[in-house]
């Protein structure tokens, strides 16, 4: 193996990518702007440091112009931008929690229903965050995230009113609807950050505070939502959150300073793809429809497979236009084998998440009979070790082989839906459930920095930005998939009964869903991480 110490050293397959490792910053952000700075050309050289003034309008590196702003204005912008990744968490929990009350308030108790609770949510963020990444470069991304804060906070409103119409589907399309506003605010919000400040320490702790808010909203999310669904009604949980993403609309337009949310020049801003777009929307949609509806319905139903037809005939067609497109919504031609295969684990990992966290609360709210203020506080462990968790992956990050880290992870998501997944019913919470609560949160914050990371890696320059979108993407989507799947599979078993052995034959079944998901991952991270070692060896970043 060659020497990747020195300037000029090549493995003898992809130069650029041998000295990739060689980055001295922890964060994600940081080690995109580190990658962003490679010679992408083929040589066997790393480009030397540049002066400050840019020597070619093209190549210009991102500019990280001053601040100009107090630190308690800066704090207020840090936390402005940070909240929302707790504000997309929380809206998780806030529907999860009092799941059975909300279901009551709409004479219904199917759980393909139920599930759309959940569904439709995840579906929209999935769905959005690569369009929404491309409106803030067009647009500005201050603006793109105070219209998100907007958004989710208009649309929370209209869904707290759902119970006075009587229609569960009106409430599942305001779900819906409130996905989009994530989908907006969290590619802004990294993308300001980005702009903010250079690769630093002070960078590398911002990105972790962000990283860290995603297990604190959805406890804050699913505790306030089960206090108000238990002690008045649960619509108040939404109006309440409608009326806090407001306050952080015109908070973001007052404290994101000026320097970093300024609309791009005309001439810098890149194409937007209306047909990849459309289609894009169009196919992931109803393919969700269709997988979320077949356990409502039946996969006999021509409404059901008809809708799943036509969506896959739409990703087709996206794929055939963004091969094509001069400004592509998704460079296809950029994803090669690593980056498929890194995709396809966030994949399975993350849907065996969503199977875990719906039928865990599920399970203890109809199988032990747990109020749901009970259950969010059986969930707090999350919160310390999803910071535990964080703390860990950047240390692994720097120490072992990124492929190790992501092995780790698919097997945490494993042993996690596993322990949970076979726990009796009459068992003290500490035997199991505390067990699987402490270990699920190491596979999602340990599969989601690492898989950033390969992606990046092993996506050209011009591309860089697109790692942590397609991540996001891939993992609130698989999310809803997987809730469908498993859905099927639960009402396929217990023939839609609801006495207390079917209801609990039902979610076990499901359960062994989300186990056998996670039984994929582990063999696909094994392989992926043999496959690693034997074409690059123990190889890790530099720190």
């Amino acid at each position: 193996m060659a020497d990747l110490s020195r300037p000029g050293s090549s493995d003898g397959k992809n130069p650029s990518r041998s000295s990739m490792y060689k980055s001295r910053h922890i964060s994600l952000q940081s080690r995109v702007d580190s990658l962003a700075s490679m010679d992408y050309s083929g040589r066997d050289s790393i480009v030397p440091e540049l002066p400050a003034t840019p020597t070619s309008s093209e190549d210009e590196a991102p500019q990280h112009p001053p601040l100009n702003i107090n630190a308690f204005h800066e704090t207020l912008f840090i936390g402005v931008c940070a909240v929302s990744h707790l504000m997309t968490q929380a809206a998780l929990g806030q529907a999860l929690a009092p799941i059975n009350l909300i279901a009551d308030s709409f004479n219904t108790r199917n759980p393909g229903e139920m599930a759309w609770f959940i569904a439709g949510y995840s579906l929209t963020v999935g769905t959005f965050i690569l369009i929404s990444g491309r409106l803030g470069d067009i647009m500005g991304h201050k603006r793109i995230f105070a219209f998100g804060y907007l958004w989710l906070g208009m649309w929370s409103c209209f869904a707290g009113f759902t119970p006075y119409t009587k229609h569960q589907i009106f409430f599942d399309f305001c779900r819906a609807m409130q996905g989009i506003g994530p989908a907006l605010l969290m590619p802004n919000a990294l993308a300001l950050f980005g702009r903010a400040y250079p690769p630093s320490i002070k960078k590398n702790l911002v990105f972790a505070l962000f990283g860290s808010m995603g297990p604190v909203g959805f406890v804050i999310g699913a505790s306030c939502s089960s206090l108000f669904a238990q002690l008045t009604r649960w619509p108040w949980a939404f109006w309440s959150y409608g009326i806090t993403a407001f306050v952080l609309s015109a908070a973001a337009l007052l404290v994101i300073p000026k320097a970093v949310g300024t609309k791009p020049p005309k001439e810098s801003r890149p194409g937007f793809d209306w047909t990849g777009s459309l289609l894009s929307v169009a196919g992931l949609v109803l393919v969700n429809v269709a997988w979320n509806n077949g356990p409502l319905y039946g996969w006999g139903t021509p409404d059901v497979y008809f809708v799943l037809i036509i969506g896959l005939l739409c990703l087709v067609g996206f794929v055939w236009v963004e091969l094509r497109a001069d400004s592509p919504l998704l460079p296809v031609h950029a994803l090669n084998g690593t980056a498929t295969f890194v995709l396809a684990l966030i994949g399975v990992g993350w849907g065996a998440f969503g199977v875990w966290i719906f039928y865990s609360w599920n399970f203890l709210e109809n199988v032990r009979h747990l109020t749901p203020l009970k259950v969010s506080a059986e969930f707090t462990p999350v919160v310390i070790c999803g910071l535990v968790a964080a703390g860990l992956t950047g240390f692994m990050l720097t120490h072992t082989p990124i492929s190790f880290v992501m092995m780790m992870s698919m097997i945490a998501f494993f042993v996690g839906i596993t322990v949970a997944g076979t726990q009796p019913v009459n068992q003290s919470y500490w035997a199991q459930m505390f067990v699987s609560i402490v270990i699920m949160p190491f596979g999602m914050d340990m599969s989601f920095p690492a898989s950033t990371v390969l992606l990046s890696n092993n996506m050209p320059r011009e591309h860089q930005g697109l790692a942590a979108s397609l991540v996001n993407t891939v993992l609130n989507y698989s999310i809803s998939i997987s809730l469908g799947i498993a859905g099927t599979v639960e009402t396929s078993v217990n023939h839609r009964k609801t006495d207390p052995a079917s209801l609990l034959w039902g979610i076990r079944c499901a359960y062994y869903t989300g186990i056998a998901l996670s039984v994929v991952g582990v063999v696909l991270g094994a392989i992926f991480f043999i496959r690693s070692m034997i074409k690059e060896g123990w190889k890790v970043m530099d720190h």
